[in-house]
């Protein structure tokens, strides 16, 4: 179907003026560039409703992150959960509650590993009367706590990373050296926990802290497994969070994220170009393709049973990207009609704004992706011109329909849980 106003949201100029006082020369005009728009959209069987260069490859940015999640789900499953294990090695004294040696680190690739999971860890390790640890803290080059904005802001060293890593877990295990922030979030958790705020868990370690080599790790004392896999994407897809680019590092390569976003398409391999697996640097996909990937997303989400809402952010229900950068899409009649993924580049390729999902009306789903490709300096005139378009198109067929919100969106230890290990009966610890 074509809309009368396609061609005048093809171009839609930004204008703006100057005036400075009565006194001072005369009003100066600033000419704008035009916002140009490309677009490509669907119905759910398939049939095009609307294109403008479909076919023309633009950078995705962080809507490639629904690929990465479409790997993630078909590599790992929706329920799995990444393990962090910690060891003595050395012996533990029950009467002085102390580790005489070192605690071991041993990670398994966990993305969302924060301080909140740190609390746990601690408040497991005081079960097993360890409070204080005569040696060092040592950690594997798979441990990360806390965000690094993914490849952009990663300290390149695999060993300073790693330090890094060590440093802010050693940090988190002690009050001692919480920050004002980390003390805000121990009484964040402790209420949500129904624990005494004024009585945090506590590890001191005292020798500093290193890198694992290939020395045997010693006794476990505690794993932690993360909250499910699907609950992790919906938390990085909600913030547009580039340390998604943790999750794919545990898959395999950016060349093999091609080649399974070229397959998942029915595309050649080179018709895929991929840096990365958040979408930061220079991608290259077509709007008709990144459709095509978002329709392969929601079969997968139905062989998993799981609802697009789980995985995806919804405008009007929850927070990040989707419903702060489009708030006619979050509030006023077409409130939660869509669900999607938001794309921003400031500078790479000349900037861009990206906004791709499925929008719901009263004749039937559409799969959609609009574009502003060259948008630096102008993102939000590119985003008010982006709305206008899905707003335009839920018109177009009969208004939007509201779609479920998925509920509150998780904290990284609410879904997790601890085991201890020894002589102590296993609990679970964030349900």
């Amino acid at each position: 179907m074509k809309r009368t106003l396609a061609l005048a949201l093809a171009t839609l100029t930004l204008a703006a003026a100057v005036s400075e006082g009565a006194n001072g020369p005369r009003r100066r005009r600033r000419v704008s560039r035009p916002v140009d728009l490309v677009w490509y959209a669907e119905t759910l069987d398939g049939k095009p409703v609307e294109a403008r260069q479909p076919d023309e490859p633009i950078n995705p940015a962080s809507v490639l992150k629904i690929g990465t999640s479409l790997w993630a789900l078909e590599r790992l499953g929706p329920e799995f959960r990444f393990e962090t294990r910690f060891y003595a090695r050395g012996t533990i004294d029950p009467v002085h509650q102390v580790l005489r040696g070192d605690l071991v680190v041993e990670g398994g690739g966990d993305p969302d590993f924060q301080v909140e999971n740190a609390f746990l860890v601690a408040r497991a390790l005081n079960e097993l009367h360890v409070t204080r640890v005569t040696g060092a803290l040592i950690v594997n080059r798979r441990f990360w706590i806390g965000w690094e904005n993914g490849s952009e802001g990663r300290e390149p060293d695999p060993i300073k990373r790693a330090m890094l890593m060590a440093g802010r877990l050693r940090q988190a295990l002690d009050p001692h050296h919480w920050s004002r922030a980390t003390r805000a979030t121990w009484r964040e958790f402790a209420a949500r926990r129904g624990l005494d705020a004024v009585r945090p868990p506590r590890v001191v370690i005292e020798r500093g802290i290193g890198v694992n080599g290939h020395a045997e790790p010693g006794q476990m004392l505690v794993v932690h497994r993360s909250q499910p896999l699907v609950d992790t994407l919906r938390r990085f897809n909600c913030y547009s969070n580039n340390d998604i680019e943790r999750i794919a590092s545990t898959i395999g390569s950016v060349d093999e994220l091609a080649a399974f976003v070229a397959e998942q398409c029915g595309v050649p391999r080179d018709a895929v170009e991929l840096q990365t697996a958040s979408g930061l640097g220079e991608n290259r996909l077509t709007p008709r393709l990144i459709v095509h990937l978002l329709r392969r997303f929601r079969a997968a989400c139905e062989r998993f049973h799981l609802p697009v809402e789980s995985l995806l952010p919804v405008a009007g229900c929850d927070p990040g990207t989707v419903t702060h950068q489009f708030p006619e899409l979050a509030d006023g009649p077409n409130t939660t009609a869509v669900v999607g993924k938001t794309g921003t580049l400031t500078t790479t390729d000349g900037g861009i704004a990206v906004l791709a999902g499925i929008a719901r009306t009263t004749q039937g789903d559409l799969l959609f992706c609009v574009a502003v490709p060259h948008a630096g300096g102008r993102l939000k005139g590119a985003r008010h011109a982006e709305q206008k378009w899905v707003l335009d198109l839920l018109a177009a067929h009969g208004g939007g329909q509201p779609r479920p919100c998925a509920g509150l969106l998780t904290a990284p230890d609410t879904g997790a849980n601890i085991v201890l290990l020894g002589d102590h009966a296993p609990f679970a610890a964030g349900k």
